[in-house]
């Protein structure tokens, strides 16, 4: 199924349809500052073990997942006064942040050493959805393992045919991959340098 959102102005009428899908396990395709992801609500398991199976992603290499703010971050992760004003200056916007897990978050999610990727996309429908949704959302690219990324919502829904639940279409989205930066111990380092500028942190 293909819904078409409005990007600037998403109608919650269509949002709260997505929800739905995702609060009965489904898994959706949708529309980020950096492209298109996607992803499922956080605690999904099956659903999560589903798309590591599409993604042919190892699990010691878990998913980053969608927060709506700052508040809602520090539910999910250890934040100190650091990394706060770090954030509270670039989000929202196209970076993951590395952060200390909070015990909300499943297993499946964490690095060996308990760590999490929390992204806060400067995207409407991002950020209603999880809003409506009152859970993060998985977060990881609309791209098949040996493809490229996908930018257009009707491309993903032939491609994930039986796969993804619902397809948003908040119109086309160059794949851009966000800035990761990690904050453990209030040492900023630079994972990898993709659209949101890093220079604060060199």
């Amino acid at each position: 199924m293909i819904l078409q959102i409005n990007p600037q102005n998403p109608q919650e009428r269509l949002l709260r349809k997505v929800v739905d899908v995702l609060n009965l396990g489904g898994i959706i395709a949708y529309p980020t500052d950096t492209g298109y992801g996607i992803g499922c609500d956080l605690y999904n398991t099956k659903g999560i073990a589903k798309i590591y199976q599409v993604k042919r992603r190892p699990l010691g290499k878990p998913f980053s997942f969608i927060c709506g703010d700052l508040k809602n971050i520090s539910e999910y992760a250890e934040v100190s006064n650091y990394a706060y004003k770090t954030m509270k200056r670039l989000l929202p916007g196209p970076y993951t942040f590395i952060l200390q897990a909070s015990r909300l978050v499943p297993k499946i999610l964490q690095t060996k050493r308990h760590t999490v990727g929390i992204r806060v996309p400067d995207h409407p429908i991002s950020l209603e959805l999880v809003r409506l949704l009152e859970h993060p959302i998985i977060s990881t690219s609309a791209a098949l393992p040996e493809g490229e990324t996908l930018r257009d919502p009707v491309d993903i829904a032939e491609k994930f045919k039986g796969l993804v639940n619902v397809v948003i279409d908040g119109g086309i989205v160059l794949p851009e991959p966000s800035s990761i930066i990690s904050l453990i111990d209030d040492t900023p380092e630079i994972i990898r340098a993709g659209q949101g500028d890093v220079s604060s942190f060199v």
